[in-house]
């Protein structure tokens, strides 16, 4: 287990870099001229109230939203028959959580928490696959979403309007993302058991890397055989994504007023903030700050709205998601030292009785997946 001090350490370290980088990168005037500045004169000095009901909505939405992929990742981890439990699961995804506002990009507490996973488990390729394999489905999930909300809104005449062709456009590349991706996840379901047996076979005949390439390439293949896992994945990612479309929407009616200029539709957030989240993850600053009110300020512009609503809604969202990483953080801690306590009955790892049978056949040493593929 990584010590506290060397976690509690990087955390600071980060937290410094994310404050310093936030100020710097958002400290920008959009061309009305009411940017931060105007905000703080408005409702700081002046002391006109927020809208604290939206930003009561926008954060009570988004913890509910970040601990359904707690969720997610549990399932993903008990498909390939992990050891593991849902206190695992929201204990290392707090953490993720919040090395995801201060690392660089939107996703860099996956790589914290995939760590934190392969140092309490056997199969440390298996568990690293799972973070990997959670981080993709959320990606598909996320493209499906704007593809089946966006055509329903588009059926309901919620797209219309000047910002209607941008809208459908959007739409219409997102259905032809699920229709090519979903005709290569059913032709890799035509590829037969063995088949996948032996490439696992040669995957392990590679130098150095054979073992590791050859253990994720099998939890590969078993998300593929555990459909309703999957399944069940991409509900979640769909709930989930529902409930950021609504925290943005919220925060961004928290410091709104008329002299700040129109916000777009509900139904048009549901087109473009999963646009705004992939910009945001890409951008190589802690959490993405800056990159992320850049790109949300912009997308408000293309779809009508007023660019500095679109970069205080991502502001607003931000503060919401840095208390909540600090507090997932302290969390962690206090949960961590209760990591240690005895596993659930269904997921205790086998005992060395319980593997004699294997052993005497002459089985120990080989993949726990492998006879399960050779008997499909």
């Amino acid at each position: 287990m990584v010590s506290k001090r060397i976690v509690i350490n990087i955390g600071k370290y980060l937290l410094a870099i994310g404050l310093l980088t936030w100020v710097i990168s958002s400290n920008w005037a959009p061309a009305n001229g009411k940017g931060l500045a105007y905000v703080w004169q408005t409702h700081v000095v002046e002391g006109k109230p927020i809208h604290t009901g939206f930003l009561l909505a926008a954060a009570l939405i988004y913890i509910c939203a970040a601990l359904l992929t707690f969720v997610r990742w549990y399932v993903l981890v008990r498909a390939v028959e992990l050891p593991f439990r849902v206190f695992d699961a929201i204990r290392l995804g707090l953490v993720g959580l919040f090395f995801n506002a201060f690392l660089p990009g939107s996703v860099g507490g996956d790589i914290v928490k995939a760590a934190f996973l392969a140092r309490e488990q056997d199969r440390r390729t298996v568990a690293v696959a799972t973070v990997i394999m959670d981080r993709l489905i959320a990606l598909w999930a996320l493209v499906w979403f704007v593809a089946l909300s966006g055509s329903l809104f588009w059926l309901m005449g919620q797209l219309e309007g000047p910002v209607a062709p941008r809208s459908k456009g959007a739409v219409v590349g997102a259905l032809v993302i699920v229709g090519v991706s979903v005709a290569g996840w059913l032709l890799l379901g035509l590829l037969p058991s063995w088949r996948a047996v032996r490439f696992a076979g040669r995957l392990e005949r590679l130098p150095r890397v054979g073992t590791s390439a050859a253990e994720f390439w099998r939890a590969m293949w078993m998300y593929r055989c555990r459909q309703g896992a999957v399944a069940a994945v991409m509900v979640l990612s769909w709930v989930g994504h529902i409930g950021f479309v609504c925290a943005f929407w919220c925060g961004a009616n928290v410091l709104w007023s008329a002299e700040l200029g129109p916000i777009p539709s509900l139904a048009e957030h549901f087109v473009f903030v999963p646009m705004g989240l992939v910009v945001q993850a890409l951008v190589p600053t802690p959490g993405g700050a800056g990159g992320g009110e850049w790109g949300f300020s912009k997308l408000y512009e293309v779809f009508g709205g007023s660019e500095v609503n679109g970069a205080l809604g991502s502001l607003v969202l931000r503060v919401i998601t840095w208390v909540s990483g600090l507090v997932g953080y302290l969390v962690y801690f206090r949960m961590n030292k209760q990591s240690s306590t005895a596993r659930e009955p269904d997921s205790a790892p086998p005992t060395q009785e319980s593997l004699a049978p294997a052993l005497s056949n002459g089985d120990a040493g080989k993949h726990p997946l492998s006879e399960r593929f050779r008997s499909r």
